[in-house]
């Protein structure tokens, strides 16, 4: 069986960004500010999921945007 090999990321700044493509977008960007929104969860409640979500702003030297993170992606350390 012959190896596979990897393909290379390719980034891209945010003003390269498009609503509804489809496909992963590699970005390199600064976190502005990170705030949380309402912690959800589902399940009966004691044995329920919860997931925390986040509005952050974020940008490169081209634009800014609000990314929505979950749990710990939101997180700023």
């Amino acid at each position: 069986m012959a190896e596979q090999k990897k393909k290379q990321p390719v980034f891209i700044e945010v003003e390269q960004l498009r609503p509804l493509v489809e496909g992963l977008n590699n970005l390199t960007v600064k976190v502005v500010s990170s705030k949380m929104i309402m912690p959800r969860g589902w399940g009966d409640g004691t044995q329920g999921r919860q997931m925390r979500l986040a509005e952050c702003l974020v940008g490169d030297a081209t634009g800014i945007i609000i990314f929505t993170t979950r749990n710990e992606q939101g997180l700023m350390h």
